[in-house]
């Protein structure tokens, strides 16, 4: 049984932890070995992420008093787990659902998550994780905005190039003749 010191601890992480993240997916571990859930976690980390596993009362805690995390509450219940993602909202989800693929002998269940301040049900966070991660989304943006300069800079030297043809051509017919 924790002591009281030890739930205030645990509070002041977590308070630290909802304070950075931009998405927060909640799981049911049920089933997983320490292996896959240690699995888990790197697999997050990697993406700037991380797995917390705490109570519910706690979480709830934390949560209650922050407009943005209120919509978390619901999804509290049965043991949980956090999936939490710091940096990019879309590569935590997309770790978690390929972990889920995977783990299909093992009951892993999204229950939900809330992205800045929005509630997100199971089909939420599944639609997030089919979206593009964040550098490819700006690598389209960047693509977008370039392409109209290139088809400008091209239908601009398409004239003089035309010109530089016609030139080279008579040139060719003078000296031919």
């Amino acid at each position: 049984m924790p002591t009281r010191e030890q739930k205030e601890t645990t509070i002041q992480e977590l308070e630290g932890i909802f304070e950075r993240a931009q998405v927060a997916i909640v799981t049911d571990y049920r089933g997983l070995t320490v292996k896959e859930i240690t699995d888990l976690r790197r697999r997050l980390q990697k993406v700037g992420g991380e797995l917390t596993v705490a109570k519910n009362t706690l979480v709830d805690r934390v949560t209650r008093g922050n407009d943005s995390w209120k919509a978390i509450e619901p999804l509290l219940a049965g043991p949980t787990a956090l999936a939490i993602g710091f940096e990019d909202p879309v590569a935590a989800a997309k770790v978690v659902a390929d972990f889920a693929k995977e783990k299909r002998k093992v009951e892993i269940k999204v229950r939900g998550g809330v992205l800045e301040g929005k509630a997100l049900d199971a089909e939420g966070v599944k639609a997030l994780a089919s979206m593009p991660s964040k550098e490819v989304l700006l690598s389209r943006l960047l693509g977008s905005l370039q392409s109209p300069a290139q088809k400008l800079a091209s239908a601009l030297s398409g004239g003089s190039r035309n010109l530089v043809y016609a030139l080279d051509a008579v040139r060719r017919e003078k000296e031919s003749a």
